[in-house]
């Protein structure tokens, strides 16, 4: 019987090929086995110091190092030693250092100060942390470009998306009229240089100021900020024309839409048919001009404005969620003829739910003791509310509670003509 052999090639450390090739092929299963680990699959669960499974927690950690080679590298040696695992990672290069940000899954057995102390010890300056969650797992330019998308969308949607790039920080917009706050903002606006502070010039003239005095504005969250408020600019005034017809208890037809600063002359035409105390309930005594007003709850820089509107085409009641700072307002005004029909309760439950969208966590509403009617609307929300008098003036907190808001109305999307 014939056997056929093959000569095998040998490598200078006696091995032959085909020894080599069979290395190669298990160092290849072994690297694909890690790479589905790594990407296919979730990683295994984070152990606690005992042994036993722990929950794992997100965070997100800001840090400045050295601008020297190894500094990053001691830091996430320090990061690897506890089991903490680099979900992102962004670096912003600045004179005094580099300005690390991460989005760390830690054991949920490490405290916020274990983690910064470990860094403090790694390299790390001016350490920030703060939990995450699951939003922050999106990357930083899908985050942008949906921010971008919102705020094509309603120009209402501008200081939210600033609120949301930037994290916790308070936004304030002062009108174009303001000569001193206008003074010394270049075009393409300014970083304070304490860095806690940026002022941006507003679309219409005026300024936008935003403050996060618990951690500095980088450099890129700057140029973020600019750009949105750039497209803002050129895209101009707009708000989604969508509308909800609705039919009244009483078998009246109304329609309820997003309104902006062209609705204004309806609007004071509304004001004038209103009696004097009803004005005097929702302005806390004696109106002036309206449009001192008006011209400030109409524009999209300060919140978003609900009509509700006749058959005929009257405007006859406003709902406004106003942003204020940190805080939500909610206002409302109905016509007299056109009160205890519902349509202050519906217009008070329409923008809770725009709110909730907005991820406000509580919304508040100023009013005199005397109006049950706005007292009976913010009791029907069904949430928990805190009450505070002080001097005939009632303010009524809702907290919103976590429960998904349903389907957007057909206004919160498309543009208006």
């Amino acid at each position: 019987m014939n056997r056929k052999t093959t000569a095998e090639s040998t490598v200078p450390d006696g091995r032959t090929v085909r020894g080599w090739r069979r290395d190669i092929i298990e160092l290849a299963a072994l690297l694909r086995t890690w790479w589905a680990g790594r990407h296919g699959h979730a990683p295994p669960e984070p152990t606690g110091r005992d042994g036993g499974a722990a929950a794992s927690v997100l965070w997100r950690m800001r840090t400045t190092v050295k601008d020297q080679p190894g500094s990053l590298a001691s830091l996430c040696i320090a990061l690897a030693e506890r089991r903490i695992d680099i979900l992102s990672l962004q670096t912003h290069p600045l004179a005094r250092g580099t300005v690390d940000e991460f989005l760390l899954r830690a054991p949920g057995d490490l405290s916020a100060a274990e983690i910064s102390g470990a860094v403090s010890r790694a390299g790390g300056q001016g350490t920030w942390i703060e939990r995450a969650d699951a939003h922050d797992l999106v990357d930083a330019p899908t985050r942008v470009l949906g921010l971008a998308t919102r705020t094509a969308l309603d120009a209402a949607e501008l200081p939210l998306a600033l609120r949301q790039l930037l994290g916790r920080c308070a936004i304030r917009s002062l009108p174009g009229g303001d000569s001193a706050a206008l003074e010394g903002i270049p075009a393409d606006g300014a970083l304070e240089e304490t860095d806690t502070v940026m002022r941006l010039r507003a679309p219409e003239g005026g300024v936008i100021i935003v403050e996060r005095p618990y951690l500095p504005f980088t450099p890129t969250e700057f140029a973020r900020a600019r750009a949105l408020v750039e497209l803002d600019a050129r895209l101009g005034p707009r708000v989604p024309h969508g509308q909800d017809v609705l039919t009244l208890p009483r078998g009246n037809a109304i329609t309820v839409r997003r309104a902006d600063a062209r609705d204004l002359d309806a609007a004071k035409a509304m004001h004038e048919r209103c009696s004097p105390r009803t004005l005097s309930l929702r302005y806390h005594g004696p109106m002036g001009d309206a449009n001192r007003y008006l011209d400030h709850l109409l524009s999209p820089r300060y919140g978003r404005t609900l009509a509700v509107q006749t058959a005929s085409g009257q405007v006859v009641g406003l709902g406004h969620l106003l942003w204020d700072g940190e805080e939500t307002e909610i206002a409302l005004l109905v016509e007299d003829e056109w009160q205890r029909r519902g349509i202050g309760g519906e217009l008070l439950r329409r923008l809770v739910s725009m709110a909730r969208e907005a991820n406000c966590e509580h919304v508040y509403a100023v009013t005199q003791s005397s109006n049950t009617g706005m007292v009976a609307a913010m009791r029907g929300l069904g949430l928990p509310l805190d009450y505070q008098i002080e001097e005939g003036t009632l303010v009524i907190t809702a907290r919103l509670d976590p429960t998904p808001v349903a389907s957007p109305r057909s206004y919160d999307h498309s543009g208006r003509d």
